[in-house]
């Protein structure tokens, strides 16, 4: 079932799910409250598993790992066990950034990032394909990305609006 939130809640996790660097004092300060309440507010979100870790988003292309794939697998036979093969195996590429089973003509529909073609084409033949619990990929390039973003719509589950 999941966890009601209140608009206090939803503004703490607004707020923190935009920028993890905030202070629970600057936080506080931003929601209407003192420092103690919100850290317990923060503590218990935390403890039900709303609040999973903290991390820091990195700039792909700053970093030279700007060519990103987004392909459709399908496995040459989708038993219980080849799902789970596949998924450990994924899970140790550290090149796929989201992996996703799907309905559909495929199985799995996963993002991968690399620095360039080549080292993409390594990737599909190397591990992907060098599986060999793959039938079929379909790659699509990611030309041009319009919305990216690690913001949940919390005033889907809350009363609270976030601004714009």
């Amino acid at each position: 079932m999941p966890q009601s939130l209140d608009a206090i809640d939803a503004k703490i996790l607004d707020l923190i799910q935009k920028d993890a660097a905030l202070s629970v004092a600057e936080i506080a300060d931003r929601v209407g409250l003192s420092s103690s309440p919100c850290w317990r507010r923060i503590k218990r979100m935390e403890e039900a598993g709303i609040i999973r870790g903290r991390v820091t988003l990195l700039d792909r292309d700053a970093l030279g790992l700007g060519f990103e794939v987004v392909a459709s697998v399908k496995l040459a036979l989708p038993s219980k066990e080849n799902l789970a093969k596949f998924e450990a195996l994924v899970l140790k590429w550290a090149e796929v950034l989201e992996c996703m089973t799907v309905t559909g003509a495929v199985d799995y529909v996963i993002r991968i990032t690399t620095t360039d073609m080549h080292a993409y084409d390594t990737f599909l033949r190397e591990k992907l394909l060098g599986s060999g619990l793959v039938s079929d990929v379909q790659s699509r390039i990611v030309i041009n990305i319009a919305k990216r973003t690690t913001a949940l719509p919390l005033g889907l589950v809350s009363d609270y609006v976030p601004a714009s």
